[in-house]
């Protein structure tokens, strides 16, 4: 008896409620009596910025173009306005102009770190997303880059069939066994390399090369040392990676090689016109889709002695906020949102393996690796490879005046075109570094 009188006492409280709830039109907060009072959260509020990067790569470019695609469709407030461009000048040339006529990037994918540090241009990468990653190279003692992805490692991307036909059995263990091959692929009737020398970037692969084996290789403070005067250019293993360099462009280089853009390289390798190209994996994917059935091979091209020698040291280089950007606060928080994204392991995964890229990131990020990239991360792992950079991704006392690079592969251009000594170019590239660490200090 009891338990039914509690169960009545209930069925009426709820007949009250119900009664209640109809009666009477308004309640004290203006909503109808009985209504929820309206509690929803504010909308979110709209931000706008602007992103920047290199489109050199379409593989790259893609990659990044889906993230922030991605990004936006889950954060419906935050705009991004993806202003880079494709351009036949280096990347540097093109922030300065950006720079130039008031439109530098919000968020910038920043190569050349100290030249706008300088220039007042980055601040500091937020403290909010610095804890996604294993090693951030320190510039003065601050960090302002979140890196994409880890240097990556360049060598011989070969067609498996080239090779067989011309009878190459063995991978090259020395270079002179290298440029052996080089002979028999000629021989073959086959052009031995493209070089996609119409992008001023792409001459850096080859030229760099050298540079790391004969000069970096041994002597990582090189730069420093040059802008102290305690080297030269006319030094003797400076000249010999030179002669090196225009002794490969004289005689296996493809003839069309200045004409020919970098992203024409993956369709003239699958075409048959060359067998080889010397680039770095983030040419995987574009050599796939230029033909999913064309077999290619990669490796760590040896030197002399049979050492190899790759690009693999990090450098400063990813992410950098504006310091424009960095006096919004809505910009920072909506940057540092898109980084924390781009960066999420199941995004983060995708960008990676369209890209071919080596991961930065402190969590695992995996993704399933071709036979080429697992050749690439092999070269990483391995610690008898030595690991170096390019002659402009030094930094600090390193760092080389920021327009001697492309200044120096121009000169390389014509060295090759017009048959030049290679000792007095190389007298040519002193005048040219001292003249430019003095307009710099002034």
């Amino acid at each position: 008896m009891k338990r039914r009188s509690k169960t009545l006492a209930s069925v009426l409280m709820a007949m009250t409620l119900m009664i209640s709830a109809c009666g009477g039109n308004e309640g004290n907060n203006g909503t109808a009596s009985g209504e929820t009072p309206n509690t929803a959260a504010p909308e979110a509020k709209e931000v706008n910025f602007t992103i920047g990067y290199a489109t050199g790569d379409p593989a790259g470019k893609k990659a990044i173009s889906e993230s922030i695609k991605a990004f936006m469709e889950k954060n419906p407030n935050i705009k991004i306005t993806d202003v880079s461009e494709g351009t036949t000048s280096s990347y540097l040339d093109w922030l300065k102009t950006m720079d130039a006529v008031g439109e530098f990037p919000d968020l910038v994918e920043m190569r050349d770190t100290e030249v706008f540090l300088e220039a007042d241009k980055i601040v500091e990468l937020p403290e909010e997303v610095r804890g996604l990653f294993n090693t951030l190279p320190e510039v003065n003692g601050k960090i302002y880059n979140a890196p994409m992805v880890l240097t990556s490692p360049q060598g011989i991307i070969y067609s498996k069939k080239a090779y067989e036909d011309a009878g190459v059995t063995e991978l090259p263990k020395t270079y002179d066994e290298f440029l052996d091959i080089q002979e028999k692929l000629k021989t073959s009737g086959i052009t031995p390399i493209v070089v996609g020398g119409k992008d001023i970037f792409h001459m850096g692969f080859w030229l760099n090369k050298f540079l790391i084996d004969q000069v970096y290789a041994g002597d990582p403070d090189w730069n420093s040392k040059r802008t102290a005067k305690e080297v030269s250019f006319t030094d003797e293993n400076v000249v010999q990676a030179m002669k090196d360099y225009k002794e490969l462009f004289t005689k296996y280089v493809d003839k069309g090689w200045l004409s020919t853009a970098d992203n024409q390289t993956a369709s003239i390798l699958v075409s048959g016109k060359a067998a080889q190209l010397f680039s770095g994996p983030w040419m995987f994917t574009q050599i796939q889709e230029a033909d999913p059935s064309f077999e290619f091979g990669f490796y760590a091209l040896p030197d002399r002695n049979g050492n190899r020698n790759v690009l693999g040291l990090p450098s400063p280089a990813g992410w950098s906020l504006s310091k424009e950007a960095s006096t919004d606060s809505d910009k920072v928080d909506a940057i540092n949102e898109f980084i924390k994204f781009f960066f999420s392991k199941e995004q983060y995964s995708k960008f990676l393996e369209v890209s071919n890229g080596i991961p930065s990131t402190k969590e695992q990020v995996s993704y399933e690796a071709t036979e080429q990239m697992q050749t690439v991360l092999d070269i990483m792992a391995d610690s008898s490879i030595k690991k170096s950079l390019a002659i402009n991704n030094w930094w600090g006392e390193n760092q080389i005046p920021p327009q001697f690079r492309n200044w120096f592969y121009k000169l390389m251009q014509d060295l090759v075109l017009k048959d030049g000594d290679v000792a007095e170019y190389m007298k040519k590239a002193d005048t040219e570094y001292d003249m430019q660490v003095k307009a710099n200090n002034q």
